[in-house]
């Protein structure tokens, strides 16, 4: 049995339930008559011999457990067992991945295939009026395939923001794996490490390969925070320590948490900052609920950033005229948060309806991923920031808004690149369960 998941065969089976009801609902609106769901295939490197590391398509995780295996399927037609086709190649090169055994199969008619051909031989044989789901591989054409047709994706993309309980369950494990190796990695931050042994503490305390994680860590000591997605990991600290960014998840069954933690080596203005800028994050996440519209959050962090902005003497405005006047988003240029699940930035964030439609951003704040009212199942992540980007200051130096920063604060401030603090929110009628800082409690406890 899995201590993680003590009822884990239980819970997958009413979540493969759900699943078949909505994909039942997408066939008969849009006239299918069944799915194959295609795991994903390997893509070579140019000019190589090698291919890129796999990445299993999200709708196939959604079905079964599995994401290190390529070339299967997922065959669904209602009211018949969905069909998983596992692919078991005859060859020396490689390992060829064990016919899962769990429990979760019971769900399933498993069926071994070597090759596509074996694959064609084990569907139906005819494939009329069938829906293919994920990458575009090079038989579906010939099999008479309807490859990703938006009007059915976007009805299960709808969808998919509402989590099943097996799936809630994924994420609360995938956070307690994170919050475990964040203080691995915090640990060896305070003992003067890299960002390249930073993120190799994460790993370990995290028992994942770098190929395992739900996106690439980034580590980001001193000004490299100021950088959103910093990708580079220096081999060797830098001449004097004085912050750290970590931004890093652990997946789960395919379900991936996504933490952010900011720390200050040793300067105790920047740790008083930090700890102020929790508050502000803590009074965002408390206000999480059903039927929050998420874009009037998202405001309401620009209030309280600017709010904490002035307060620092960051800005010299109140915050009121920070939000009018495009101040706050100098220092706050990111969206607050997404929806998370099968993936880091889970599908449908902006969907109107099953039918589509996109509800728009607020005026101003282009990169919001999400714009749905929050719903009882929603899972979100929750993510402000204060941030000393070079580009965005250069560019309020130069307009209206110069006159409203504290220059001086700004270049004391400028070495420790920014300020980032991330939970993992599971929406419920009445406010919301912080998957990530139940972890933390949970990991300091241990």
């Amino acid at each position: 049995m899995d201590e993680a998941f003590p009822d884990f065969a239980a819970q997958h089976a009413a979540h493969i339930d759900t699943l078949r009801g909505r994909f039942d609902r997408a066939l008969e609106a849009c006239s299918y008559r069944a799915v194959l769901i295609y795991s994903g295939g390997l893509t070579p490197i140019f000019g190589d011999d090698q291919d890129y590391p796999f990445r299993v398509n999200a709708w196939f995780k959604a079905w079964v457990p599995l994401t290190q295996t390529p070339n299967c399927f997922v065959y669904y037609e209602p009211g018949r067992a969905p069909m998983l086709l596992f692919h078991r190649p005859i060859d020396f090169w490689y390992l060829a991945a064990e016919l899962p055994q769990s429990e979760w199969t019971r769900t399933f008619e498993v069926k071994s295939i070597s090759d596509r051909t074996a694959a064609r031989t084990a569907l139906p044989r005819e494939l009329g009026n069938v829906v293919c789901l994920g990458e575009p591989f090079a038989e579906a054409a010939a099999w008479g395939l309807a490859c990703n047709p938006v009007d059915f994706t976007t009805r299960l993309e709808y969808d998919r923001a509402f989590k099943t309980p097996y799936e809630l369950a994924c994420l609360r494990h995938a956070n307690r794996l994170g919050a475990r190796a964040h203080l691995a990695a915090e640990h060896a931050f305070a003992g003067g490490a890299s960002e390249r042994e930073i993120e190799l503490a994460f790993l370990r305390a995290s028992g994942s390969r770098e190929q395992d994680l739900p996106y690439n860590p980034i580590v980001a000591l001193n000004e490299h925070a100021a950088v959103l997605h910093y990708q580079r990991l220096d081999a060797l600290p830098p001449p004097a320590l004085h912050s750290l960014l970590i931004d890093a998840g652990v997946a789960s069954r395919g379900y991936g948490s996504d933490i952010t933690r900011t720390y200050a080596f040793a300067d105790s203005d920047f740790a008083a900052l930090i700890e102020a800028f929790d508050a502000v994050q803590q009074a965002l996440c408390a206000g999480v609920h059903a039927g929050a519209d998420w874009r009037d959050v998202h405001l309401t962090a620009h209030r309280l950033v600017a709010e904490l902005l002035h307060e620092a003497d960051i800005t010299t405005c109140d915050a009121e005229e920070a939000v009018a006047t495009g101040v706050s988003g100098v220092f706050l240029p990111h969206g607050l948060g997404h929806l998370l699940g099968l993936q880091v930035h889970d599908a449908g964030g902006l969907l109107r309806s099953p039918e589509g439609g996109a509800i728009p951003r607020p005026p101003g704040h282009p990169y919001l991923r999400l714009t749905r009212v929050l719903a009882e199942g929603f899972v979100v992540t929750m993510e402000p920031g204060i941030y000393f980007i070079e580009s965005l200051l250069d560019e309020a130096r130069a307009d209206s808004r110069a006159g409203r920063i504290n220059w001086a604060r700004v270049e004391q401030l400028r070495k420790f690149g920014g300020i980032r603090i991330e939970d993992d929110l599971a929406v419920t009628a009445t406010g919301a369960e912080n998957l990530t800082r139940d972890a933390f409690r949970a990991a300091s406890s241990a």
